[in-house]
C-alpha cells in the first residue's frame, strides 16, 4: 500500500524508485550530405515544394 511521507509526497515501492531515462533520438544530417555539391535542393512536404538554399555566406534559407 502506498503512503504519504512527511513532505506530502507519494512514497513509491523501492523497485519503482529506480528510473530509466529514455531519450528520443532526433536524426542528424550534415548539410554537405544533403546538398552533395549543389547550392539548392527541393523538399516535398504534404504536396508542397520548399526550396532549401545555401548562400554565399554559408547560411541556409528555406522558401516556399
Amino acid at each position: 500500500m502506498q503512503s504519504l511521507n512527511t513532505l506530502n509526497t507519494l512514497s513509491l515501492p523501492r523497485r519503482a524508485q529506480s528510473t530509466t531515462v529514455v531519450r528520443n533520438v532526433v536524426p542528424r544530417l550534415k548539410s554537405e550530405d544533403l546538398f552533395r555539391g549543389t547550392h539548392e535542393l527541393v523538399i516535398e512536404h504534404q504536396g508542397q515544394e520548399y526550396r532549401l538554399r545555401l548562400t554565399r555566406n554559408d547560411k541556409l534559407i528555406l522558401n516556399k
